[in-house]
């Protein structure tokens, strides 16, 4: 698993819960005066994410205010920007002049050295969600000035780059377990990378980005089309190298050093598929050849020889010897700090 640390203050008395909480938080993040209607008995669940060059977090709580003043600034002042995807309810963010409401699946971007104001609102009971990065000013290939141009603005979390990046952080947020330690640094650069993309292309200045950001943000796209068209029976490298405006070469050089190449990417994501669909419920009486058709292995030999090579085991052995598996949600789930036992835990 990840490196984190989970909180939950239901396992608190509840007098101590909303200190609790921002004791917590504002040791992760930056000092701010914070209220909330919910403060005699707040419930509120986090989890907060080392990837070595950005710490990432996942929070659920009631509807808050938060001011960052000069005076906490002078009194502590960290040298970050934070972007923050609201995922539950509605946002407002002032700083630098700039008033900004953002709902959710939009992304918003603040400085921590500067002055500011936000809050979060839900209607009834329901907690707010929000998933954000902390990034170092000296990991953000961007200058001061560029930086500050974003300032309290939304960017569309729905399309482009924005996407992938929400997609990337809801899942790492909801399932941290599937990921060893010694992956945090690399996907720390990668959610970096995308970061400086998505950023970048705000600004319109993404040549300006150092190679390596740009062709991590570009396999970042590629990838994603993939997962998008792996049901299409001509998905090939060269059909993927048309379609992002570029040569085969420069395709299969965007992969080198990588642990696949993209032919290899295409079939290790189509039998993925077609080993979970094996063993889903929507699947469960479909035959064999069928799953594997849709997933572009019309040819039922082909098919067995590469489940078998992949999987140890022919595609029958696996179905019958796995149990029928629930379909998966990628959302971002409640934290399990909630079941754990814990307040909080290394």
């Amino acid at each position: 698993m990840l490196p984190s640390v989970e909180i939950d203050t239901r396992l608190l008395p509840p007098s101590d819960r909303f200190e609790f909480w921002r004791s917590i938080v504002a040791e992760a993040t930056a000092p701010a005066h914070i209220s909330s209607p919910d403060m005699d008995n707040f419930v509120a669940y986090a989890r907060v994410i080392d990837l070595g060059a950005v710490t990432m977090q996942s929070l659920r709580y009631p509807s808050l205010d938060s001011t960052r003043s000069a005076r906490l600034i002078r009194q502590s002042a960290p040298e970050y920007y934070q972007l923050a995807l609201p995922t539950v309810g509605e946002s407002r963010l002032v700083q630098d002049r700039r008033e900004t409401a953002v709902n959710a699946s939009e992304f918003t971007f603040l400085d921590t050295a500067r002055p500011h104001v936000a809050s979060q609102a839900t209607s009834g009971r329901k907690l707010a969600a929000t998933i954000s990065v902390m990034i170092p000013y000296a990991a953000l290939p961007l200058s001061a000035d560029q930086a500050r141009r974003l300032l309290a603005s939304s960017i569309t979390a729905t399309t482009g780059m924005g996407a992938l990046l929400a997609q990337m952080l809801r899942r790492i947020g909801a399932y941290p377990e599937q990921h060893q330690p010694t992956e945090a640094p690399q996907l720390g650069t990668i959610v970096l990378d995308l970061i400086s993309a998505m950023l970048a292309q705000q600004l319109d200045v993404e040549r300006t980005l150092p190679l390596e950001v740009q062709q991590q943000a570009l396999r970042a796209r590629v990838l994603a089309f993939i997962e998008r068209h792996l049901r299409d029976g001509d998905l090939t490298p060269s059909a993927i190298a048309a379609a992002h405006h570029m040569s085969l070469r420069s395709l299969h050089r965007l992969f080198e050093g990588e642990p696949s190449t993209v032919a290899e990417v295409i079939r290790n994501r189509r039998l993925d598929r077609c080993r979970r669909d094996l063993t889903g419920p929507l699947a469960a009486h479909q035959p064999i050849q069928a799953i594997a058709a849709r997933w572009g292995f019309p040819d039922k030999a082909h098919f067995t020889r590469l489940f078998r090579a992949t999987y140890g085991m022919s595609p029958g052995q696996y179905r019958a010897g796995r149990p029928v598996l629930l379909e998966s949600d990628d959302s971002l789930r409640p934290c399990p700090a909630a079941d754990s036992g814990t307040a909080a835990s290394p």
